[in-house]
């Protein structure tokens, strides 16, 4: 396939990974809650593994081990802690029940689009530089996707909105990733989008740091840290065998 197939290809994917969120329908919040703590757990170890084992080596192959490289990495931790601070969007992965419809529910959407948009120019950026790379790159994206889409749809339904409606604008929001994926390759014509890998994983460090790492750290007894823990390294061991294979 060419490239922009990847690209595209990547994007209705991720599309499609936005309606797991009607699965929380299905299940009782308390089993929602004890499906996602595992995944979330997961989806940190797949994006330190992006991050660490795949954006971040890609980049230095392709630019050398220069300090820009790194500046790059700092810029991508920095400017999405500067989207929480300012847009007070943080990543949904809880039921919270009793919401009323609010804005907290709209910025949800937009934090997620914009999420979306920047993943999809950097997933697409990976693509351009290796399909290996972008595979990698799209791999631990889509792994994190999963329970941030359960959560956002619990979040949107408990805030008022119609399953229907909830579902729909989380499709929409995820649409955004292909944008992103679009745009990257008709840019990539004109500039070297080489920069948007560390920046990626900078990305991938914070979420995974910030974001995810706070609601599994917590003491949920010694069996669910287990397998928190052990999960967490399951996406590590996926995203390094990956590569292995991905290099044969």
């Amino acid at each position: 396939m060419t490239t922009l197939t990847w690209i595209v290809v990547s994007g209705v994917a991720m599309c499609a990974i936005a309606l797991v969120g009607s699965g929380t329908l299905l299940l009782r919040p308390e089993r929602l809650q004890r499906l996602l703590l595992p995944l979330v757990a997961f989806a940190v170890g797949t994006l330190l593994g992006g991050a660490m084992l795949h954006m971040l080596p890609g980049a230095i192959a392709l630019a050398g081990p220069r300090p820009s490289v790194f500046l790059w990495l700092l810029a991508g931790f920095v400017v999405f802690f500067a989207l929480e601070q300012f847009l007070h969007w943080h990543h949904s992965h809880r039921a919270v029940p009793g919401l009323e419809r609010q804005p907290l529910t709209y910025l949800v959407l937009l934090g997620d689009g914009l999420h979306n948009f920047l993943g999809g120019l950097a997933v697409a950026a990976a693509f351009i530089a290796d399909v290996r790379l972008g595979f990698g790159a799209w791999l631990a994206a889509a792994a994190h996707e999963v329970p941030q889409e359960l959560g956002d749809f619990a979040v949107l339904v408990h805030g008022g909105w119609s399953p229907r409606r909830a579902l729909l604008f989380n499709v929409l929001s995820a649409s955004t990733f292909l944008v992103g994926g679009l745009v990257a390759y008709a840019m990539s014509t004109r500039i070297d989008l080489t920069f948007l890998l560390p920046f990626a994983a900078g990305n991938f460090l914070y979420i995974a740091a910030s974001d995810l790492v706070p609601e599994v750290k917590h003491d949920h007894g010694v069996r669910d840290n287990a397998i928190h823990l052990g999960a967490m390294v399951s996406g590590i061991v996926l995203l390094y065998v990956l590569r292995v294979a991905l290099e044969r």
